[in-house]
């Protein structure tokens, strides 16, 4: 609560009276009432950019062609395990068995017939089961990459979210400084003007100002970059109304290391599909062994024979066979494909120690940046800008009675106008953070910050 007062004295300073200038010049500079840096924002607000980002992810959700791709992608594989557990089709047969090269060819052999038959291969007990099993996991691997999708999108949009949110902010503080400093140079003029002053204070706060100007264009050069991203990832063809990117502080969020490094090895879709890819291969690598044992044929046979020359009838006749395959060729066919299978799910168990290495290092390094930037937050909300501001209010009442040079009021000026846009860094870099977080450990921001303390944020 205490440096609440401090702003609070800090944009009370600010507050000038119009006749303290009138010594000076009857064009009376107007400062602003209101810090130049973001205050902890209303819970409504709060809200209301909550509301925004989770409408734009839902646009993202529905829109992004990356999420649908990935969808359509989970639907076709759920398709695959049903099929992967059939027989294959029967195998109708019809034919003449036994036809003498002769007249009246039916009539005159004993063993003639007009056959018809029916086989079905039955693979050795087991395979089927290994097969939708296969299948079953291909499926799960392949959902597990579409949330991991969904978690990318949401991520890239939460970048450029809060990176155009950051711009925007920046443009407005240098839009509010540029103002400050054309008052600051009305007051150098009039101070030339009455021989309290030198021209070279009028042509530093030209110069100042002319920064500004640039630092304008270059903001204004980035912002469509940061649009095309957040374009991209909402899935539009054309940029439509930019929504309102109000860059605020989310609540401080608790960040425990190891509760999040537990998290994420439980809840990451990545760690999750490579699992899914180790448990496809060692299946891959049973039906690869059921290999050695033979499948069934089975074929059944109708034979119709017609009755002889002399009129006397023939009963007809019925088939029954069974046939296997010969699994011979085990060194130069099946037994390759067990060491396929074997590489395979050797590669899947490296690639998840991999990830989960990778996760533990980006967890270390946003965990990291989250933390200092909350730190830098509270130092600058607390301590370095009301320190700024008042040291700007200082110099500003010792420059009217010439009791400091002008060089002074203007570098306190720029000093506080870094200050400002370092604060607005720092909100960006946290926000950016979390969501970095929120991809690594497989949570939406929301959950993220479900846990906060959004207490001390307040405070």
């Amino acid at each position: 609560m205490i440096h609440k007062h401090i702003i609070l004295i800090a944009g009370t300073v600010l507050m000038f009276p119009t006749h303290s200038f009138g010594e000076i010049s009857h064009q009376t500079p107007v400062f602003s009432t209101q810090p130049d840096y973001p205050l902890p924002v209303p819970a409504t607000h709060e809200r209301h950019s909550d509301a925004v980002l989770n409408a734009l992810i839902a646009e993202a959700l529905e829109h992004n062609p990356e999420v649908l791709a990935a969808q359509r992608e989970h639907d076709a594989a759920r398709q695959r395990i049903a099929p992967a557990a059939a027989l294959d089709d029967p195998m109708l047969e019809a034919g003449v068995a036994n036809l003498p090269l002769a007249s009246s060819p039916f009539n005159r052999d004993d063993m003639t017939m007009k056959m018809i038959g029916l086989s079905q291969r039955l693979p050795f007990p087991g395979k089927r089961g290994l097969r939708r099993e296969i299948a079953a996991q291909d499926a799960q691997s392949v959902e597990y990459g579409y949330q991991e999708t969904i978690n990318r999108v949401m991520r890239a949009l939460k970048i450029a979210y809060f990176d155009l949110g950051l711009a925007r902010a920046t443009i407005q503080l240098t839009e509010k400084n540029k103002s400050i400093l054309e008052d600051f140079l009305h007051l150098a003029e009039d101070h030339y003007t009455l021989g309290m002053g030198s021209q070279a204070d009028v042509l530093k706060a030209q110069t100042q100002i002319s920064r500004m100007l640039d630092e304008l264009l270059r903001l204004g050069r980035d912002v469509p970059a940061i649009e095309a991203d957040l374009i991209r990832a909402l899935g539009r063809h054309d940029a439509g109304s930019m929504p309102d990117t109000t860059l605020v502080q989310w609540p401080a969020t608790p960040l425990n290391p190891e509760s999040l490094h537990e998290a994420a090895l439980i809840q990451r879709p990545q760690l999750k599909a490579l699992q899914s890819i180790i448990a496809r291969t060692e299946k891959e690598t049973d039906l690869a062994r059921k290999d050695y044992y033979p499948d069934l044929d089975v074929r059944l046979s109708y034979g119709q024979r017609s009755a002889m020359l002399d009129g006397a009838s023939r009963p007809d006749m019925v088939g029954f066979s069974v046939a296997i395959n010969l699994p011979v060729w085990r060194d130069s066919k099946l037994a390759p494909r067990i060491a396929e299978s074997l590489a395979l799910r050797d590669q899947a168990i490296h690639l998840y120690q991999a990830q989960r290495n990778e996760i533990t290092a980006g967890l270390r390094q946003h965990t990291a940046a989250a933390e200092q930037s909350l730190k830098s937050i509270r130092l600058y909300q607390t301590t370095i800008l009301p320190q700024a501001l008042l040291t700007v209010e200082s110099a500003l009442a010792a420059y009217r009675v010439n009791r400091v040079d002008f060089l002074t009021l203007l570098d306190s000026q720029m000093t506080a106008f870094e200050y400002e846009i370092n604060l607005v860094t720092a909100i960006a870099n946290y926000n950016k953070a979390l969501a970095e977080i929120a991809f690594i450990t497989g949570q939406s921001h929301d959950n993220l910050t479900a846990n906060g303390d959004s207490d001390e944020h307040h405070q």
